[in-house]
């Protein structure tokens, strides 16, 4: 049927695939995770600096 060779080469298949999937889906929350904030920081200094213009006007 199968040898152990190729068991082992199997079982390190699955394990890299494993690996890879769950980083993916880490990588992909961070990253939207970094990006939501980075914007949301954004959009809260153009608003201050757009109060402090107005103020000094």
């Amino acid at each position: 049927m199968f040898e152990f060779s190729q068991y082992l080469g199997f079982l390190l298949f699955l394990t890299i695939l494993t690996i890879g999937f769950w980083l993916m889906f880490f990588l992909v929350g961070f990253v939207s995770y970094w990006v939501t904030g980075a914007s949301w920081e954004l959009f809260k200094e153009k608003r201050a600096k757009r109060r402090q213009e107005e103020q000094s006007i």
